[in-house]
């Protein structure tokens, strides 16, 4: 198959209004992505400058494959996280074996997204129930916030679990650098007020349009640079850790430094690109439905690993699409992916002339803006929803959320992939199968339980409301059994197969050894509403020799009535 190069040109003209709608919206999100863009990268244990690099290339690569309009891609605090989790066992966090690290994650995690999507693989995009998913970002969001309370702080922390962090902070609350959780809790408050009253304030002073987009998303780089101005100002800037010195100039292209312990992050790598995958399709479907553009999640599955490989080619760590900045993107205007290409664009002037205009910014506020971001991400409505409706979908939602807290975001994601998967087959291999009769004076069949229906005698009219297999025949046979205890010489079972899209071959075998077990009863097996696939494996197993078949419920009703069969009175 051959790349499909930009291909969202195909969907857009490239007017004044489109090329505009882009550039605004490359000047909001860039404003908003240069803090972030420090702080994630020192979420995922990298010097901050990296998070500049891994905002330019990535930006480029994922307009040539992707073709979300307003998909916002760069350094996230999920993926920054699982990057941080999956290299602590191998190397030093800030270390040039760190940063190869990070750099073989993203190469390894962009090849698999573009093989995947080349593959036809989008369909992995329903691989975690919402429920899991949301469990899962909680959990993760919560240890996000316990990691930056450190940085917060100043108080030193190992890492392990959210717990064993947590007895750390409280261990060790005596060692708080006060200079560094006075800094912190000051941007703190003021990205608080920023966000709550700057649009605010801006409007009653008369801003409007772009430049009150622009300045609001502006406001946390305003807050983090008074918060430095204050510190520099009062000779405080060496009692609290900064970013220190940040290269001016552009990334060198170049693959990592060959280790062994690559080997350990190739699983990691798979999680990282699938995760961010599945949270940037769902932002993409969003997007989709708003612009009224269709979503290909196979183009965004080679989009994002266009990203991730450019990414790690040009000394950063794994992307992907960002919530926050792409609601703001699509909001600001954006049309196409060239916004994010006009953004690449000014990172590139951020990083060829800004550099030394950041040494100063103090970790502790970096911490600070990740909170803020991040606080919105605990989702306790999935979880209140899923109790109200679903407790299979609560219990997902609540081992997903514990597993990552108590086991690492790595674990805690491969357990909600087996939860999403184990929850599926719970539900399959538990179908409902309703006892049918027919509404009197109609062709309709409804459950004997909800309806007042007419039945015949010594006959039984059975609807399984799921596909047939390995995992439920066993139940099905049960229940039908059962069911059947009844039914004397003579009798008549019909399966109503109008839920029934598919068949396997373990199904298949249970079918053909009910029709002979009911023979040996003689009592007759008739299937009924059979879909066309369905039918088909039915005739190549020779099974529709040994029941009888009908186009309808009705008919088969019809049929077996006529057998001399009494007709019994509607149930009260």
């Amino acid at each position: 198959m051959k790349p499909n190069l930009f291909p969202w040109l195909k969907d857009v003209r490239l007017n004044s209004a489109t090329l505009t709608g882009d550039m605004s919206a490359a000047v909001v999100v860039t404003l908003m992505l240069i803090p972030q863009s420090l702080a994630y990268a020192l979420l995922a244990g990298m010097p901050a400058h990296i998070g500049l690099y891994a905002s330019v290339l990535p930006l480029i690569g994922y307009a040539l494959l992707g073709r979300s309009p307003a998909l916002a891609v760069g350094p996230v605090a999920i993926a920054s996280v699982m990057t941080f989790d999956a290299l602590m066992p191998f190397f030093t966090p800030g270390s040039p074996e760190w940063v190869a690290g990070g750099m073989f994650l993203a190469l390894a995690s962009g090849l698999i997204l573009i093989v995947f999507g080349f593959l036809r693989f989008g369909f992995i995009a329903a691989l975690l129930s919402h429920p899991v998913m949301s469990g899962f970002v909680s959990g993760a969001a919560i240890l996000i916030i316990l990691g930056q309370i450190k940085t917060l702080t100043g108080i030193q922390v190992t890492g392990g679990t959210a717990f064993d962090q947590l007895q750390q902070l409280m261990t060790n609350l005596h060692n708080v650098n006060t200079i560094t959780l006075s800094v912190g809790l000051c941007t703190f408050v003021l990205l608080l007020l920023a966000r709550r009253f700057a649009g605010m304030w801006l409007k009653r002073v008369g801003v409007r349009g772009l430049v009150l987009d622009i300045l609001t998303k502006a406001s946390p780089l305003v807050m983090i640079g008074i918060v430095t101005l204050v510190l520099v100002a009062m000779d405080l800037e060496n009692a609290t850790k900064t970013v220190g010195s940040v290269p001016t100039g552009l990334p060198i292209l170049a693959l990592p430094p060959m280790s062994s312990a690559y080997s350990g992050l190739v699983i990691s790598a798979l999680l990282i690109g699938v995760v961010g995958f599945i949270e940037s399709v769902s932002m993409a479907r969003a997007i989709g439905r708003i612009r009224k553009v269709p979503t290909d999640p196979d183009a965004e599955l080679r989009g994002l690993g266009a990203a991730n490989v450019l990414s790690g080619l040009s000394g950063a760590f794994p992307v992907t699409g960002g919530l926050s900045r792409s609601v703001v993107n699509l909001d600001a205007g954006a049309r196409t992916p060239l916004a994010g290409v006009f953004s690449a664009i000014l990172m590139v002037i951020v990083l060829l002339g800004a550099g030394q205009y950041l040494a100063a910014l103090p970790l502790a506020s970096l911490a600070a803006l990740i909170i803020v971001a991040i606080w919105s991400l605990f989702d306790w409505r999935t979880l209140r929803e899923c109790i109200r409706f679903d407790r299979a979908d609560a219990a997902g939602w609540l081992v997903t959320f514990f597993g990552v807290l108590s086991l690492g975001v790595e674990h805690g994601i491969m357990l909600g992939i087996a939860l999403s998967v184990g929850t599926v087959l719970w539900r399959q291999s538990r179908p409902h199968i309703a006892i049918i009769g027919r509404l009197p004076g109609s062709e309709h069949f409804r459950n004997v339980h909800r309806h007042q229906v007419e039945t015949l005698s010594n006959a039984l009219f059975l609807r399984v409301d799921a596909n047939l297999f390995f995992a439920n025949w066993d139940r099905v046979r049960e229940f039908i059994d059962q069911q059947t205890n009844h039914l004397t010489q003579g009798g008549e079972v019909v399966l109503s197969m109008a839920s029934v899209s598919d068949i396997d071959s373990t199904a298949l075998e249970g079918l053909q050894g009910l029709a002979r077990d009911l023979k040996t009863r003689e009592i007759g097996l008739s299937l009924c509403e059979i879909k066309g696939p369905i039918s088909d494996k039915l005739k190549r197993a020779h099974l529709d020799g040994q029941v009888n078949t009908h186009l309808s419920n009705h008919d088969a009703f019809e049929a077996i009535r006529a057998k001399g069969h009494a007709l019994n009175s509607p149930n009260i």
